[in-house]
C-alpha cells in the first residue's frame, strides 16, 4: 500500500461558533440551523427541585410558615418565595427543562423574575422558541 501524498503534520478543523454570556457564565452557540444536543441548566433544575421540595413541606405541615421554613434552610424568606413560584410554570415548561430543550432565553434569573400567571402567557412571555418546543 503507497501513497500519493504525504500525510501534513497538522489538521486545521473550522467550527462555527460565537461565544455569549448566559447566566454569568460564557457559553458557546452554534449558528443558526445548527443542531445542538440537549443541554440542561443545572442552576434552573436545583432551583426547580428545591421549588417542588418546598411545596411539598409545606403542604405537609412540617412548617406552616415560608418564614419558618426558610430559617431552617437559612435563606432569605424572598428569595425562597420567588424560587417557589417554579411550581407556578406550566407543566410543559417544566418538561423542557427537565429535558434540557428549554431554549438559551430561559434561565434561572429570568425564570425568577415576575411572569405570567396563565400557562400560555408563560409560553409568551419566555419566548417563540419554548413554544417551539412544547408544541
Amino acid at each position: 500500500m503507497t501513497r500519493d501524498a504525504p500525510i501534513p503534520d497538522t489538521v486545521t478543523v473550522n467550527v462555527p461558533f460565537r461565544v455569549v454570556k448566559r447566566g454569568g457564565r460564557k457559553e458557546m452557540r452554534l449558528p443558526d440551523g445548527a443542531t445542538a444536543p440537549r443541554r440542561s441548566d443545572n442552576t434552573l433544575l436545583k432551583a426547580l427541585a428545591r421549588a417542588f421540595r418546598w411545596k411539598r413541606i409545606l403542604e405537609s405541615g412540617e412548617f406552616s410558615t415560608i418564614a419558618e421554613l426558610a430559617e431552617h434552610e437559612r435563606m432569605a424568606p424572598s428569595y425562597m418565595t420567588r424560587v417557589m413560584r417554579l411550581t407556578l410554570l406550566a407543566p410543559d415548561i417544566v418538561d423542557a427543562i427537565l429535558d434540557g430543550k428549554q431554549g438559551p432565553e430561559v434561565t434561572l434569573a429570568r425564570v425568577l423574575e415576575p411572569f405570567p400567571a396563565d400557562w400560555e402567557g408563560q409560553l409568551a412571555h419566555f419566548g417563540r422558541n419554548m413554544a417551539a418546543v412544547v408544541c
